[in-house]
């Protein structure tokens, strides 16, 4: 398979760069022509950031699934779409080649329409990392329901505020999942997420485990008895003949709940022809992928990067995909290591949280692994530090692999910002330049452009890009508040950013109140609302600070009613209401009690103070003289954990 849009050399880049921007629509016109289509759009796009109201390939008619699997089969059919490396290193790999993928997609289609899932319904997906989380995505799509996965480190209380706002029917999930040592009882975590559900039809549970769960009659219903069913009703002659749901360009495909500055996760709603188009067009240039090489994705397909550079725009591009169950460091720190050389990996494609954890164990774990057939790496989630980068680059690629350093998010869908490997200068620390058809500006907090280089300021899009967000899920108006009010036809990122004279941009972290814990947004409202679930506590601040293997670490400042002197019981009893309210990922670095919170007259807690005490910037506070108790910031400083 070729791809007429592949970027060979930095020339083309910035001729490619050149055209996105003064022709936009000739340009994705022309990108969008390497797609099958059952009827090709009226107008490339049209788009405001006012409502904001966004439109790709309008009037264009497809499904995906025929683009990720039905157009390979002719050349592709034999080839590996997947390949599954089980969590236990002993246990059977699985290699999925397109073929079986087509035929499983196409049985699970029919296993959701027998149980009464329809085109617009939304599916929510809670699974480990096993091939069958990538039937039950493309299922849902080839009859055009609209998935929501979750990911499997969620408690059951996030999967229920989840399931309420999408207001979803229907479940699919594992009776468990591994991860390392670990086995997580993934179905009683929804059996806990559904107690006082209404809305919820059926739950179709895959064996995993084959740990002990309870199935309720009428509700919940096996994965092997419906698949066996579905391949008795559609595979004639060894062919499975599901036919996909043709889609508007602008259906919804997908709904993923990501963290805001407010308590409540919010559902970033993507359609199925533009985000398509960039994926795909954003995996074959960042990476550049070659055909019958071995991406390795490490995230989990919960997360926006499990979406797009695992399922979606790899097997549109025809490509071979690594799913991989377990954790990097189990049963030791050398399995990466391992799963490159059992599998001649040719991109790794993983988090700077988890180069640093792995940094933790020296080279030892590199012995008798063969590296060799590595040609690209990148990373992805939050930026990564120098150290961390020379050592990716020294002993992982040898000095022969470009590292892409990827700058997107959930809303994006797909890379925005990153050097194209081995085409485009790379720059330590730098996401570097923009891909074609993506316009950052840096603009001061009154909305200012912030022009020249080098300059800083917070990071905005002047125009849109085929994956753009176009809404969130069932309330319009918190879109555009949250991405789109600030300044004035601007996409709001919330992350701030340096520019350097050769127009590359370094990220600088967050600028609004959301934290990113190895490369994972988690809303500090939503943490201080689960921290103050705990019935001892009054109130609690929420900030980040520097942590070396996470990026960001967790600061809680709680005042609790009454403390027992036992600081390290209540400290357990409060994350232990984290981890069962939102998850363990968002459990707190460090508690500190505090008697009081610096606050205005108004009552506004000044996080920035907060934040400068975390990070033990204690002699910089800046002004304090507005706060209503000045005497409060010498006690939070002398307290500091």
């Amino acid at each position: 398979m070729s791809y007429p849009f592949q970027i060979k050399s930095f020339d083309e880049y910035k001729s490619a760069y050149k055209k996105s921007v003064d022709d936009r629509e000739g340009f994705w016109g022309e990108v969008g022509l390497s797609f099958s289509w059952r009827n090709k759009w009226d107008k490339v796009l049209d788009w405001n950031f006012t409502e904001p109201n966004i439109q790709w390939f309008i009037n264009g008619k497809l499904n995906i699934t025929e683009n990720c699997i039905d157009r390979h089969l002719k050349d592709l059919g034999d080839k590996p779409a997947f390949i599954w490396e089980p969590n236990n290193p002993q246990d059977r790999v699985r290699i999925v080649t397109y073929n079986r993928l087509h035929k499983r997609a196409c049985q699970f289609a029919q296993v959701l329409k027998n149980n009464g899932v329809k085109k617009g319904d939304r599916v929510c997906i809670y699974m480990g990392m096993v091939p069958e989380l990538a039937y039950a995505i493309l299922g849902c799509a080839r009859i055009g329901a609209i998935h929501s996965v979750v990911f499997g480190g969620f408690s059951a209380q996030s999967i229920a505020d989840r399931l309420e706002d999408a207001k979803a029917e229907y479940i699919v999930t594992c009776d468990g999942a591994y991860r390392g040592e670990k086995i997580i009882p993934l179905k009683d975590v929804i059996d806990d997420a559904l107690v006082g559900n209404k809305t919820v039809k059926r739950v179709i549970v895959y064996t995993r485990t084959r740990m002990p769960v309870s199935m309720i009659k009428g509700r919940d219903v096996w994965w092997e008895d419906e698949m066996e069913h579905a391949e008795t009703q559609v595979e004639k002659n060894n062919v499975v003949s599901f036919p996909a749901e043709e889609m508007d360009a602008e259906d919804p495909l997908f709904i993923l709940y990501t963290s805001g500055s407010t308590g409540k996760p919010k559902g970033v709603v993507h359609t199925c022809a533009g985000y398509m188009v960039y994926t795909t067009y954003s995996f074959v240039n960042v990476f550049q992928y070659k055909p019958g090489q071995v991406h390795f994705c490490t995230a989990d397909i919960g997360w926006i990067t499990g979406h797009s550079y695992i399922v979606y725009g790899p097997l549109a591009a025809g490509a071979t995909s690594l799913m991989f169950e377990g954790i990097p460091t189990w049963p030791d720190a050398g399995r990466f290591w391992d799963i490159v050389d059992k599998h001649k990996v040719d991109i790794l494609y993983t988090a700077p949280t988890a180069i640093r954890s792995l940094m933790g164990f020296g080279l030892k774990p590199f012995e008798g692994k063969d590296l060799s057939s590595l040609k690209v790496l990148g990373t992805v989630g939050e930026p990564i530090n120098e150290e961390a980068w020379h050592w990716y680059d020294e002993h992982v690629g040898k000095k022969k692999c470009p590292i892409v350093d990827t700058w997107w998010q959930t809303e994006t869908g797909s890379i925005l910002i990153s050097n194209l490997a081995g085409i485009t200068p790379a720059k330590p620390t730098f996401a570097t330049l923009p891909l074609p058809g993506v316009q950052p500006v840096l603009v001061d907090e009154n909305g200012v452009e912030v022009t020249g280089s080098p300059a800083g300021g917070n990071l905005c899009i002047k125009a849109p890009w085929p994956s753009i967000i176009r809404t969130t899920y069932g309330d319009h108006e918190r879109c555009r508040q949250n991405y789109f009010s600030a300044y004035k036809n601007l996409y709001q990122t919330g992350d701030g950013a340096l520019r350097d004279e050769e127009g590359n941009y370094r990220i600088t972290g967050r600028v609004d109140d959301v934290l990113n814990v190895s490369g994972h947004r988690i809303g500090t409202a939503e943490v201080e609302n689960a921290i103050n679930m705990h019935s001892d506590v009054v109130e609690s601040a929420v900030v980040g600070f520097p942590h070396e293997i996470k990026g960001q670490g967790i600061y809680a400042y709680v005042i609790c009613q009454h403390m027992h002197g036992d600081d390290d019981s209540m400290r357990k009893n409060i994350t232990q209401t984290v981890a069962r309210i939102i998850g363990a990922i968002a459990k707190p670095d460090k508690i500190q009690f505090v008697k009081g919170l610096p606050k205005t007259r108004s009552g506004k807690i000044m996080r920035r103070i907060l934040r400068k005490i975390a990070e033990g910037e204690t002699d910089n506070l800046g002004d304090t003289t507005t706060l209503l108790d000045p005497a409060i910031v010498e006690e939070i400083k002398n307290g500091k954990v």
